[in-house]
């Protein structure tokens, strides 16, 4: 196994097939959010012309996934992670395939878009959950040190996005936001076939064996277990507790803040993009960074620096140009930030959580993230047409600003070197970590983000 801080797990046979699928799954799956991420809010823009509107269709796509995370946990592990993960591409690929096909036979009506992206929101959080939580399994197939797999999730990841978020800004405006929606129910349909053939005899992608049968009374027991772990666990809650707030300010920036800077201050969809792709780039290269050097410094310290760069900086260089250069070199810089953010979140939330508690706890902290995402977007909006543009972003990056330093203030965040110090010493990890001593006694290997980490 692999253990507690990225040793190399001990097998006799390595497999990467299966860590290889879902890290091409994942990619295929987060170009197309980034088409999403671009498409759907210029989408909203040009067919409505308000801000206010673009915010409440973020809205809609963001509750219903803090809905099913909520409530998520328990049925994925009786359903099985694999299942899972194909039936939410699958559904996904649907409802965005009904946006441009509404639009292009003259019947789209506004709330049929906020409906259609509330079903993407009420089934993308259970398929991303589900194959986050296989990755310490997948590793320890693969022979990979579990911190460096983490690292190499989110770089995939933040490959993807960058390089989604380029090709959304050019096909915006070369082929119009509503067509770039049916090249993004495709990636989601090729990353369930992904997913359908290559973690065929993964026993932790199937179904939980022996599990007494999915009562009202057996489901409410497993939903508490999860959120009691959450809950009991300081670090984690802490940890979980800030990124709701960056959260929600990021779905602020993401789905409104920035489309409005770039309509109005930066010339359209190419700049958004570029903006974009260049954030997910810097990322891209700082989770890879992080992979190979991490492992020497203190995960703290690093993980305030990440937070710092890529919160207030971006917020405050959008409010004070009209130009996009300055705005080009703040976001790198947070780019390389927030690449470090995802790998020591993953390698906290698996050194903490026991493989049995995966999904609940998984799912409990989704939910938890992601409370404030609905809302961002709806806020960001109502206060555009209120305040300004101006004014709402450096409102927003004085909040950000002050979110970002948990990590240097408040004493739990200092567990989170003890579980790797503990495992380079044979110490076991909470008997000096600080950390709440909650779920079954058996610590288990090792990481991944508290959930859904920081999104960016």
């Amino acid at each position: 196994m692999t253990a507690p801080g990225g040793h190399e797990a001990r097998t006799t046979k390595r497999d990467r097939t299966p860590l290889a699928t879902v890290l091409a799954a994942n990619a295929i799956s987060i170009s197309g959010n980034s088409l999403t991420l671009i498409a759907v809010p210029w989408f909203a823009l040009e067919t409505t012309g308000s801000p206010g509107k673009a915010g409440f269709v973020a809205f809609c796509a963001a509750l219903p996934v803090l809905l099913s995370a909520l409530v998520g946990g328990p049925v994925i592990d009786r359903i099985g992670r694999r299942r899972v993960s194909i039936a939410s591409d699958l559904v996904c690929a649907l409802a965005l395939t009904a946006i441009p096909l509404l639009n292009h036979a003259g019947v789209l009506r506004f709330w049929m878009l906020c409906a259609l992206m509330a079903v993407t929101g009420l089934f993308h959080a259970p398929g991303e959950t589900a194959r986050n939580v296989l990755t310490p399994d997948l590793a320890e197939r693969a022979g990979t040190p579990l911190g460096r797999a983490t690292s190499f999730y989110d770089a995939v990841s933040r490959g993807a996005r960058m390089t989604g978020a380029a090709l959304a800004g050019l096909l915006v405006a070369l082929l119009g936001a509503d067509s770039v929606l049916y090249i993004d129910a495709a990636t989601f349909g090729v990353s369930a076939l992904l997913v359908l053939l290559g973690l065929r005899g993964i026993p932790s992608a199937e179904p939980v064996r022996g599990a007494p049968p999915l009562s009202l009374a057996v489901y409410r027991a497993d939903l508490r277990e999860g959120y009691a772990f959450m809950l009991r666990t300081r670090l984690l809650l802490g940890v979980n507790l800030m990124v709701m707030v960056t959260n929600g300010l990021a779905q602020s920036w993401s789905s409104v803040l920035l489309p409005v800077h770039a309509r109005e201050e930066l010339g359209g969809s190419a700049a958004l993009g570029l903006l974009v792709a260049v954030f997910g780039g810097s990322a891209l290269a700082g989770a890879l960074l992080y992979a190979a050097v991490g492992h020497r410094f203190p995960r703290r310290p690093v993980l305030a620096v990440g937070f710092l760069l890529c919160g207030a900086p971006v917020y405050v260089t959008a409010a004070l140009t009209d130009t996009t250069p300055p705005l080009l070199v703040v976001m790198a810089l947070g780019g390389l930030g927030a690449g470090v953010l995802n790998p020591i979140l993953g390698a906290v939330f698996y050194e903490i959580v026991p493989e049995g508690l995966r999904s609940r706890v998984g799912s409990a902290s989704t939910a938890s993230v992601l409370l404030t995402t609905p809302l961002g977007g709806l806020a960001a909006g109502f206060l555009v047409e209120r305040m300004g543009i101006t004014a709402t972003l450096l409102g927003l990056a004085g909040v950000y600003f002050l979110a970002t330093l948990c990590p240097l203030v408040f004493p739990s965040w200092r567990a989170m070197d003890a579980p790797r110090a503990a495992a380079a010493t044979g110490t076991p990890a909470a008997g000096k970590s600080g950390l709440s001593r909650t779920g079954p006694s058996t610590p288990a290997p090792a990481p991944g983000p508290a959930g859904t980490p920081p999104r960016r």
